[in-house]
């Protein structure tokens, strides 16, 4: 039975409130799945819920749980969250046993600043970074006066303005790459930034004149990142895989073992190449890097 549940934005900003009032206390020792064990010991007949963002994550998760899922013994659950903070909330309150939809440098500093003991597991996909515009035909077009949206988390608006010093829109300081700041800036060649929350970004674009939306986000709004993009990030070598990420001590539940082995599977990369032929999202399987 399909099982996906979708959080309008009204409904996950009431739900930030909540989840970060229970953040402030111990967390849980039950997950949503009610099989009162973790790690190992977990029940592996009982439901792994797994939360996502809506695309490709979900889609990718959607298709192991309708294909894949039944053949392996394993019941899947996939919650859609439509930012970058609940996921990771709920995974540390065990509210959902599993997340799916950050790389490493954002959940280094994520884990960092919240202090939450969140894990990667295994690797599954990468989304190119790519600059946008309504109004701006190439990216060498844009000049002094224009305002350039980038996402505010420090590790995605890093990489955002690594990929427009790459592209000659600004000049970085020697020896700073993806994890600058707007600080780090030598030559905004009169360009002015907007930060805003990713997931925003996209709604935004006629706002500004030009904005680097993540890949995910730029699906989701029907962009095309191999036609539509001024700039895109280049996959080879891309640190920024996206990864299947559980609280620490849960790495061994029998359940994430099996997703785990299907989110590397040859199905699955056969479906993110057939769905996401643009090149907008690229297997990148392996085991990730604690």
């Amino acid at each position: 039975m399909r099982t996906t549940i979708k959080l309008t934005a009204a409904v996950a900003a009431a739900a930030a409130l909540t989840l970060g009032l229970s953040a402030c206390s111990a967390p849980s020792d039950t997950s949503s799945s009610g099989s009162g064990k973790k790690g190992k010991d977990a029940d592996p007949k009982a439901t792994l819920v797994v939360a996502a963002s809506p695309t490709p994550h979900a889609d990718i998760l959607n298709y192991v749980r309708d294909n894949l899922a039944e053949k392996a013994g394993l019941k899947l659950e996939v919650k859609e969250f439509n930012d970058y903070v609940l996921p990771n909330t709920a995974t540390q309150n065990g509210e959902v046993d599993a997340n799916f939809f950050q790389h490493k440098p954002y959940l280094d500093d994520f884990n960092k600043k919240n202090k939450t003991d969140i894990v990667p597991v295994v690797n599954v996909e990468i989304e190119p970074l790519g600059l946008y515009s309504k109004k701006i035909d190439k990216d060498a077009d844009i000049t002094s006066g224009h305002t350039v949206a980038v996402p505010n988390d420090a590790t995605n608006e890093g990489r955002a303005l690594k990929l427009l010093a790459d592209n000659g829109v600004i000049k970085l300081k020697d020896g700073v790459g993806a994890e600058a700041k707007l600080s780090d800036i030598e030559d905004k060649k009169g360009i002015q930034f907007t930060e805003l929350e990713a997931a925003q970004i996209p709604s935004r674009l006629a706002d500004v004149d030009a904005a680097v939306i993540n890949g995910n986000f730029a699906i989701g709004a029907k962009l095309n990142p191999a036609k539509d993009a001024l700039a895109l990030e280049k996959a080879e070598g891309n640190p920024y895989a996206n990864f299947l990420a559980v609280k620490r001590g849960n790495e061994a539940d029998p359940r994430i073992e099996k997703l785990s082995k299907l989110l590397n599977s040859d199905d699955v990369k056969k479906f993110i190449e057939k769905k996401f032929s643009n090149g907008a999202v690229l297997p990148a399987f392996g085991k990730a890097q604690s």
